[in-house]
């Protein structure tokens, strides 16, 4: 990725934090308003201290959700994988959402001399349903933004040069950049260099791609990965398909897999 093009990811994540942000305070003025109502009874102070907590420490974690976002974006492959991350994301979120509110509260309503109840199991389970929905709500906006604003990030992760392409007890190491492809070959995969040779390893292609993907590499097809770095030509077919040039080789770009034409694009 390049430095203008991380500038302009910053700004993005920005631009939704300020969106959703803006959505979440809201929503909890709305809240609490309809708490004047429904609860007169009540000293004004609390329902403004409820609300105001609930959005101070929802705010403050919000960069969860982000970092959820980063490591399996919505549309991101195996789909397995990217179900767990958000399902994590979620359940972190809401826990340090109600942990915050709640030692805000607590703080806040004994420095005012107020009734201070809280029962942690009944209200986790009331918060996270509510997240949940505005969680599911913010990483539609995001990718939203993204794809508007901005190529979709990559993991920030720490990866190796070198891909090692074993094959029983001998092992190849090639440098990730020299790797132009991946193809499904039966019980094995062929990696096709860019010096030619096109050694086999017994491996499923998802399992290939699991590890290739942190490098650069993108599921274009069923049978394909391609390393995005080495595409040097997009050409669209009758078919609503495209076909890849990664110099001499073309690859498939199956229309069942949007998400690889926009990085590609990208």
């Amino acid at each position: 990725m390049t430095s203008e093009d991380a500038s302009g990811t910053r700004s993005t994540y920005w631009r939704a934090y300020a969106l959703i942000g803006a959505a979440i305070v809201t929503l909890n003025v709305v809240n609490m308003f309809t708490a004047f109502r429904d609860r007169p009874e009540v000293p004004p102070i609390m329902p403004v201290l409820e609300e105001g907590t609930s959005a101070v420490s929802a705010l403050a974690f919000l960069w969860i959700a982000f970092a959820a976002f980063r490591l399996a974006p919505p549309g991101s492959r195996p789909v397995w994988r990217m179900l767990a991350v958000q399902a994590a994301g979620l359940l972190a979120f809401t826990t340090a959402h109600v942990t915050g509110f709640m030692l805000l509260r607590m703080a806040a309503f004994q420095a005012l001399d107020l009734p201070f109840r809280f029962d942690l199991a009944d209200r986790f389970v009331y918060e996270l349903r509510k997240d949940a929905f505005g969680y599911l709500l913010g990483m539609a906006a995001l990718w939203a933004m993204i794809r508007l604003y901005g190529a979709e990030p990559a993991a920030a992760v720490s990866t190796p040069a070198t891909f090692d392409i074993r094959d029983g007890p001998r092992i190849l190491r090639s440098p990730a950049a020299d790797i132009l492809a991946a193809t499904s070959a039966g019980n094995y995969v062929e990696f096709i260099l860019a010096d030619g040779r096109k050694p086999l390893m017994r491996a499923s292609l998802t399992a290939i791609e699991a590890e290739l993907a942190p490098l650069g590499f993108v599921r274009t097809h069923r049978s394909w990965l391609v390393n995005a770095a080495r595409v040097t030509e997009l050409r669209p077919e009758k078919s609503g398909d495209y076909a890849v040039r990664l110099g001499d080789l073309e690859a498939p770009l199956s229309r069942r897999f949007p998400e690889a034409l926009a990085r590609l694009r990208g």
